[in-house]
């Protein structure tokens, strides 16, 4: 021994002392929780350099967050193999810590979850398959379920969040499109939503969006977007097929909620008639309806087309008809994406839903075509196009938007 003092963790030493050094960093709070959240901070010492403040305000910070039930910080943490020197704090979301109330809605059914920190779901609901034409029956049913999910853990509820098939206007929180559901176009999701939460007593405030924008948020902070600056979105879904664009870490939502509706891209000036009124959009030639119609079925309105078209596409690729329908509808997606691209430059794609089972089968052949058809592409200008990964992604991603207030103001919105 050396005869020196072992240094004090940050937060030891008097209430005062460490209360100062809390002060100091108090702003650093969300930013310090948003890092642990995504995974981005898995030491203190990754923190310390990540907020760019000292050892000790870090130190503060986190247990802070701990206090909040939000972190759990391990200050012993073995040392790896063929390490030197005492290994940093380990930093995780907190297990057993609060909860978002998560609740998807889409053509063949609906599901509500329980996500805490880090995007974990902690429980969910088993899938409906019945989608009511009324808006607030489908809403109450589902919230009914989430509160059932909160009295079965116990868990404390920060928020809830929805996403929905349908383009969502701001401020108001309007569904205007819901396509491929029977509910008006109009139809006032989030304040039905909050409603129902409320009636529910299920504590924070409840949001709605667009599925495809919720999914691409959930996987640029927990998933295949992770680490990208302007990352491009683009999923079937169960019926249609959606856009969404991440940029600087947050969701380019336009000026009032309605961006990067990529569905009505014409993609076959001769195609199948769209919803919209016009023909041959990404919407009906690159979904799984477009798909089965290609293969030669015609399920009925009851079938889980987005299960059927994922399982012909992965099991039967031998098959001619599955082969040819599958080249044809991929060619369909490149034009679209080529398009995207085009006008984007994004540094990541990321596809779900059925284009995520087309991306597996064939990826040389759909790559192949957005760089033929994309204005950098003879030149390597074709970003990585990568599979969505995270299992429940809009339910993820819906959850994120109850956890936002949190990440904001930890303090402001749990004390």
């Amino acid at each position: 021994m050396d005869g020196k003092a072992a240094p004090k963790a940050a937060g030891e030493g008097t209430p005062a002392t460490a209360r100062t050094r809390l002060d100091r960093g108090r702003g650093a709070l969300g930013p310090a929780l948003e890092l642990v959240h995504t995974g981005r901070a898995p030491t203190r010492a990754v923190l310390t350099a990540e907020l760019g403040v000292t050892r000790a305000t870090a130190g503060a910070v986190a247990a802070e967050l701990e206090a909040l039930g939000l972190i759990r910080v391990d200050a012993h943490p073995g040392a790896a193999a063929g390490s030197q020197g005492r290994p940093s704090h380990r930093l995780e979301v907190a297990e057993e810590g609060p909860v978002a109330l998560a609740a998807q809605v889409h053509a063949d059914g609906w599901r509500a979850a329980l996500v805490g920190l880090g995007g974990r779901i902690v429980a969910t609901t088993p899938a409906c398959e019945i989608v009511d034409a009324d808006p607030a029956k489908v809403l109450g049913s589902v919230v009914d379920a989430g509160a059932e999910l909160l009295r079965e853990t116990g868990r404390r509820c920060v928020g809830a969040g929805l996403a929905v098939p349908s383009a969502v206007a701001e401020p108001a929180g309007l569904a205007l499109n819901p396509l491929h559901l029977a509910w008006p176009a109009g139809a006032p999701v989030r304040k039905i939503f909050a409603e129902r939460v409320r009636a529910a007593g299920i504590e924070g405030p409840a949001f709605a969006a667009n599925d495809v924008n919720l999914a691409a948020l959930a996987e640029h902070r927990h998933g295949a977007g992770r680490g990208s600056r302007d990352l491009l979105c683009v999923a079937t879904g169960h019926r249609g097929v959606g856009g969404a664009l991440v940029l600087d870490g947050r969701l380019h939502m336009g000026s009032s909620g309605l961006a990067l509706e990529v569905g009505h891209l014409t993609v076959h000036p001769e195609g199948r008639p769209c919803h919209c009124g016009s023909r041959g959009c990404l919407d009906v030639e690159a979904d799984p309806g477009a798909f089965l119609a290609a293969v030669g079925l015609d399920p009925g309105p009851e079938v889980d087309l987005l299960r059927q078209a994922n399982e012909l596409i992965r099991t039967r690729s031998a098959d001619p008809a599955v082969r040819t329908a599958t080249e044809a509808i991929i060619d369909r997606l490149g034009l679209g994406l080529a398009g995207l691209v085009n006008i984007l430059n994004p540094d990541r794609i990321i596809l779900g839903g059925m284009h995520r089972a087309l991306l597996d089968a064939d990826p040389d052949r759909l790559r192949a075509v957005v760089a033929d058809r994309s204005l950098w592409g003879r030149q390597s200008g074709v970003p990585p196009i990568l599979a969505c990964t995270l299992d429940h992604n809009s339910l993820v991603g819906a959850a994120e938007l109850a956890w936002q207030p949190v990440l904001d103001d930890p303090l402001g919105a749990l004390i």
